[in-house]
């Protein structure tokens, strides 16, 4: 028993020293200062792989998978153009208008930002992940790239000494395994042995049917150093909603990237889908991404949106005005498909309008009650399928606009805004995006190689939606005409 205890004592003693020796840094569940630390940070954990990923046009993660040791030798990382001109269904569209490739179609260069690396937990192997930035071969930032468009967009508030603020709220619906696109999807089995019904909001009960999933989302999550601030069940069934703490809009664009991912990869685990559709079931609540906005001064940290008296400033409802005037031309960033646009329908729990209003939910731009140091915006029009680097861009720019430009906004509006059959919003993908391309303000806050190239991969998924006969004309059609 002697030598026993001296082992262990020895043991013990040798692990203080490794704590001792090991840097801080290591610790980190995400991100580190430079390649140094990221070296050591890799082989502390014993990393064997890395991804290295960056969101192509729809948000999804593209990029190149790599040992660390190649990683760490300061190897070039390259993609071709063309991703960013591929649509949602792998398809490359015909050159139309202002869309164009590149003729010989050139590497673009993977950047990582090292503040983002962080494990990748369900992997079973020690592997690591990094967003990366796209850039030139001569180094220079590409203009079109959904991470640098928001970049741009918060390079204006810098020019004005200004901070934006965002808090994303993101539902989505967990459903049944699906391999046949043509049948319609089902809500999953929860632990009490039926599919959940509707009606479920709010309900701990609606949330305790996937404990175990949900146990997964919060270890994967805390695993890549991703903080949830609340987790709901919404009105859908096996409809759930993640809301993330308030914070700087690359930060949260990088986190609702990384989220998607985390979610449904817990949900294959369990042997179901999670979907970010907006509208994934005929007759249910669509699925929304809901981003809560406010500004600060740069310099002394205090809410523009606030006067010394804590009434509203001119600064916010001119941010407001903005929203009204430019969130319906630059809808198409954050509604980005012909099925956002299901989502978008009157008589549904979502907004079909442009109003704003104090604490009313049936605006599309409402402000919650708060303390005047809290005041802020909520827009209530994106979509959960919405790219969030495009939807955030999009959103704070049309707020950046209206201040700039001080946009004197509409009254309040202090009665139900969604009544009725009228839609004060573009009805449909391509009128959404003949409205982004029509309007000049959005040169200057996107650039015109990204509304170029994203105006001809929307058009391209649109052509390549017309193609399918869908059910309703089979019903409909067939007999009848």
């Amino acid at each position: 028993m002697a030598e026993k205890s001296k082992k262990t004592s020895a043991r013990h003693a040798d692990d203080a020293r490794q704590a001792r020796r090991r840097p801080a840094y290591v610790d980190n569940t995400r991100g580190v200062a430079n390649w140094k630390h990221a070296g050591e940070w890799l082989k502390w954990r014993g990393i064997e792989d890395i991804e290295c990923i960056t969101p192509d046009l729809a948000g999804v993660p593209r990029g190149k998978m790599m040992p660390t040791s190649k990683f760490t030798s300061n190897t070039s990382l390259s993609l071709p153009s063309a991703l960013f001109r591929q649509t949602i269904s792998g398809e490359y569209p015909e050159e139309t208008g202002n869309f164009r490739y590149d003729p010989q179609d050139g590497d673009l260069k993977l950047m990582p930002d090292l503040s983002t690396l962080a494990a990748v937990p369900w992997e079973s192997d020690p592997t690591a992940q990094v967003i990366c930035d796209i850039v030139d071969p001569e180094g220079k930032s590409v203009d079109y790239a959904p991470r640098n468009v928001l970049k741009r967009v918060l390079s204006l508030y810098e020019d004005k000494g200004w901070r934006p603020a965002v808090a994303p709220e993101i539902e989505f619906y967990l459903v049944a395994l699906n391999d046949d696109p043509d049948y319609p999807l089902q809500p999953p089995v929860g632990r009490s042995g039926r599919t959940i019904a509707r009606g479920q909001s709010y309900t701990i009960a609606g949330v305790n049917e996937f404990d175990e999933l949900i146990d997964d989302i919060y270890h994967f999550s805390e695993a890549q150093g991703l903080e949830i601030d609340t987790l709901i069940h919404e009105e859908g069934p096996a409809q759930l909603e993640i809301n993330l703490r308030h914070g700087d809009p690359l930060l949260l664009a990088d986190q609702v990237f990384m989220f998607k991912r985390t979610i449904r990869e817990a949900a294959l685990k369990h042997g179901i889908y999670a979907t970010f559709m907006a509208k994934p079931m005929q007759g249910q609540a669509g699925s929304a991404m809901h981003i809560h906005q406010s500004v600060t001064d740069a310099k002394t940290g205090g809410n523009i949106f606030c006067n010394r008296d804590g009434s509203p400033s001119s600064k916010f409802f001119s941010f407001i005005g903005g929203m009204q005037h430019f969130v319906p031309k630059a809808l198409v960033m954050m509604a980005p498909y012909v099925n956002s646009y299901r989502r978008l329908a009157p008589q549904m729990a979502c907004p079909v309008n442009n109003a704003w209003g104090y604490d009313n939910r049936t605006v599309a731009f409402r402000v919650p009650h708060s303390d005047p140091a809290a005041r802020r915006v909520e827009n209530r029009l994106p979509s959960s399928d919405a790219n969030p680097y495009l939807a955030l861009a999009a959103s704070l720019a049309c707020g950046w606009l209206g201040m700039v430009r001080e946009i004197v906004p509409d009254s309040p509006t202090e009665t139900t805004a969604n009544e009725g059959t009228t839609v004060d919003l573009p009805r449909g993908l391509l009128d959404a995006l003949s409205v982004l391309e029509d309007e000049p303000s959005f040169i200057e806050v996107f650039g015109k190689d990204f509304i170029d190239i994203y105006a001809g991969v929307k058009r391209g998924e649109f052509e390549t939606f017309m193609e399918v006969i869908s059910p309703w004309e089979r019903e409909f059609l067939l007999l009848n005409v």
